[in-house]
């Protein structure tokens, strides 16, 4: 049985454009983006470019960083931009849940204490 043909074919030029739109609306540089992703700053470029393409686990890995599904980078269903906007600060306290709880609560802490002395309501205490 033949194969039907192909309807959608997505350029690697095109996935790149992607790919750096929703790294750039992320504000992740190539650097920490490949730092992220375990390759080199050149292996992010040449994607972008559109001079390389991904493996399935590349796309998946890079879907992962950037909390967006294969559908944002690959052009299909809801774009990357239609969700909220992932801000330095929220993807640093993501990777502080990685820390020991005592150091979670100090910079909870100090957190608290910053949004205290600058009048912003709507912290406590409470962790």
């Amino acid at each position: 049985m033949p194969t039907p043909p192909k309807t959608v074919v997505i350029s690697k030029k095109e996935v790149g454009q992607r790919l750096r739109a929703i790294r750039q609306e992320r504000e992740i540089s190539q650097a920490d983006l490949a730092a992220t992703l375990g390759v080199t700053q050149p292996n992010i470029s040449a994607v972008e470019i559109g001079r390389r393409g991904l493996t399935i686990q590349q796309l998946v890995k890079l879907c992962r960083a950037l909390h967006v599904s294969p559908d944002d980078i690959l052009g299909e269903g809801k774009t990357f931009k239609e969700r909220p906007k992932r801000s330095k600060l929220f993807d640093r306290l993501r990777l502080a849940e990685k820390l020991p709880p005592s150091d979670q609560r100090a910079l909870l802490g100090h957190l608290e204490a910053l949004l205290k002395s600058r009048g912003i309501a709507g912290t406590n205490g409470s962790r």
